[in-house]
């Protein structure tokens, strides 16, 4: 039995409880728990106090379904079943279920739901209702069975409501006669009568829509911009132009205007639209990828380690830009370059050197949307390096980006330790985040210099990697060289040749003097040349100031390829390598220069007497030579006549030795060209020995 007085088990917030006393006391029965058995489970969280024991006539409340199953087991061989005690057949109050869904789901006039303490009170209002109504219910029909016309007892129902608001607190009338008139009400219109007037009255609201169109008006305002205490003043003053009510407090005020039906309303005038985008935008939950090379991630930030740098004035402060490539699947850092600013070089650099470690291409690439990337070399080159598809992230939305989150990890776990860490990202609120510049510039010379930094930031990177993966528990590194993708192709020495040469975006003009090029601010010169070594004379002949794309590799600037585009593609026409350079000097030349120069001057001979020769074969054919005419062709100045005859018999026997070659095709087998010796006559024979 319970002892006299002793608090009993109750609902509190729509909880199950029972009290300390009824768990600890000590009675000469059993006893469920002893006290220090309750501050144990109390302390390690074993048990959930719904409500702490602190004041004048305050006890504590301990939820019953946290109870371990072993205390549960004295505690209703001792007192019963709780559960069951709460039920009417115990003569306790039976808990509306039904009640709780009911005003759960209730709408009221301003769009809103019930708040959760006021749902609690209705719930307790209709639970005890239909404890009184089941009382009036069973007097009348006891009465009925004995056939007996005496009145309900009112005042025993009364006396148990008043009986149940010490228990429950329910708020139910005091008044006798009001109470008897909420049953009858209850019993009409169900659970909805319970809900208060004061919930359902739109009339006694201070702010009315058009109030409050005005006061968000003022709150969005750029010019002037106000302060809250200033819209407080200017819609009061409206007020008596208006007739609407005055607010008496700012505190009114703001609880308005942070109300969330409000507040989108004006937040983005006030604080930016990215801001309010960020605050109210859906937003996706994705899922990472669960195998390496699915997805790589670009991007630029700042190298966060300070360096000094010598100047005529001394040691100074700096630092610079860093673009890190990281595989989404074992956030592992697989390419980076560092450079003053953030550029497409610099991303160019770091994915080759990620392709260059791993031999294996994304799937798939997102980058940084920087303005390198708009560069039209630059769109071209970032469509090859990956499988499916290289994009840009979506503009203003960092929150989005997985390496903004692996960076600041790498930042705060990392980099963090070492004094010339920068700090974190400008918009960082913690103190502990940002670098202290006292300290910095007072030890100013012992920070690294360029060289040590990059030296220290490698480290810092390998040791990233070397960290176990916050998912999976393994080393970064050792998870991302033990995975494999099916989908992501390796890439051969063909294939790397291909992804790392870069076409200039503008065409370049081939000259006399070969073909030049620019870049990153140098001036490279090349020619094309024949399987002798020399100058290609052919090619010259064909396609001096014909313009070319160029395609180079960056790190090798020795060969370049000469590329013609059209709607399918680039077409190759010449391989290029580096101009050659002779020494003026006689003392300065080399081996071999000497000679070059030699080649090189019968070589420009032999093509002035072939363009001759050209010329002067069509002004024959179609009546526009000087001859026909009885005037006369000059001969290129500066070549004897013997030098003419001598190149030109060379040019001659070439063209007929070409033409041969082009009307008969060559011998399959010895026999053939035996066969076809035979048949040749001896002026043949003759221009080939010239040859």
């Amino acid at each position: 039995m319970r002892e006299p007085g002793m608090r009993r088990m109750e609902i509190f917030n729509d909880i199950l409880c029972v009290t300390v006393a009824e768990l600890t006391a000590d009675d000469g029965g059993v006893q469920v728990m002893s006290y220090d058995n309750y501050q144990k489970l109390a302390s390690r969280h074993r048990i959930n106090i719904v409500r702490a024991g602190r004041g004048l006539g305050s006890y504590a409340l301990i939820e019953w379904s946290s109870i371990p199953a072993r205390f549960k087991e004295r505690f209703m061989e001792k007192y019963g079943d709780p559960e069951k005690m709460l039920k009417k057949d115990e003569g306790m109050l039976e808990y509306d279920m039904k009640a709780k869904e009911f005003f759960a789901e209730y709408i009221l006039p301003d769009g809103k739901g019930i708040k959760s303490g006021k749902q609690s009170e209705f719930v307790m209002n209709a639970s005890v209702l239909n404890l009184l109504l089941r009382r009036a219910d069973e007097q009348r029909a006891a009465r009925h069975r004995c056939g007996n016309s005496t009145p309900i007892n009112w005042k025993g129902i009364h006396a148990e409501c008043e009986s149940l608001r010490d228990t429950y607190g329910h708020t139910l009338p005091h008044n006798a006669a009001r109470l008897r008139e909420k049953m009858r009400q209850y019993r009409r219109e169900g659970y909805a009568c319970l809900v208060s007037g004061r919930l359902l009255n739109t009339n006694a609201q201070k702010i009315t829509p058009e109030a409050g169109e005005y006061i968000i008006a003022l709150k969005r305002s750029m010019v002037p911009v106000y302060t809250n205490s200033q819209i407080l003043a200017e819609y009061n003053a409206k007020c008596a132009e208006t007739g609407w009510k005055p607010l008496k407090s700012l505190t009114m005020l703001t609880q308005f205007l942070n109300r969330p039906d409000v507040k989108g309303r004006w937040y983005a005038a006030a604080h930016g639209e990215l801001e309010a985008k960020r605050l109210y935008n859906w937003q996706h939950v994705t899922v990472l990828p669960e195998t390496r090379d699915a997805l790589w991630y670009m991007d630029g930030t700042k190298l966060n380690l300070y360096f000094k740098r010598y100047t005529q004035k001394g040691y100074v402060l700096s630092s610079v830009q860093v673009v890190e490539v990281v595989d989404a699947y074992s956030e592992c850092l697989i390419g980076y370059h560092v450079s003053e600013t953030e550029c497409f070089e610099s991303m160019y650099e770091a994915v080759r050197m990620a392709i260059t470690n791993n031999r294996h291409l994304p799937v798939e690439l997102v980058y940084d949307n920087q303005g390198g990337t708009k560069r039209a070399d630059a769109k071209e080159w970032l469509a090859k390096v990956s499988v499916r598809c290289s994009r840009p992230t979506a503009p203003y939305n960092a929150a989005s980006k997985t390496i903004e989150s692996i960076f600041n990890r790498f930042q705060s776990g990392v980099m963090h330790g070492h004094f010339a860490f920068t700090g974190m990202n400008v918009t960082t609120k913690s103190a502990s985040s940002r670098p202290n510049m006292e300290f910095v510039m007072a030890n100013l010379e012992n920070l690294p210099t360029y060289e040590e930094a990059l030296a220290l930031y490698a480290g810092m990177r390998d040791e990233w990697n070397s960290m176990p993966h916050p998912k999976y528990g393994r080393p970064r590194i050792e998870l991302y060289e033990s995975s494999s993708n099916p989908e992501s192709p390796e890439v051969g020495e063909a294939a790397f040749r291909e992804l790392f040469w870069i076409t200039s975006p503008k065409e370049c003009r081939f000259t006399a003097r070969g073909l030049q090029i620019t870049v990153r601010g140098k001036e490279y010169t090349y020619d094309v040349y024949g399987r002798d070594g020399l100058p290609d004379m052919a090619f010259r002949r064909d396609h001096t100031g014909e313009k070319f794309h160029v395609q180079y590799d960056p790190h090798d600037m020795s060969r370049v390829r000469l590329c013609t585009k059209d709607g399918y593609g680039y077409r190759l026409v010449a391989e290029a390598a580096t101009y050659a350079v002779v020494h003026r000097a006689l003392q300065d030349q080399l081996e071999g220069e000497r000679a070059f120069i030699r080649q090189m001057e019968d070589a420009n001979k032999k093509e002035r007497v072939r363009r001759h020769l050209e010329g002067m074969r069509l002004d024959m054919k179609y009546g526009t030579a000087p001859e026909q005419h009885g005037l006369v062709t000059p001969r290129p100045q500066g070549i004897t006549d013997k030098e003419y005859e001598h190149y030109a018999d060379i040019i001659m026997a070439e063209e007929a030795a070409n033409e041969t070659a082009a009307a008969e095709p060559a011998p399959g087998t010895v026999g053939q060209f035996n066969k076809a010796q035979s048949n040749s006559t001896f002026d043949q024979i003759a221009a080939y020995d010239k040859l």
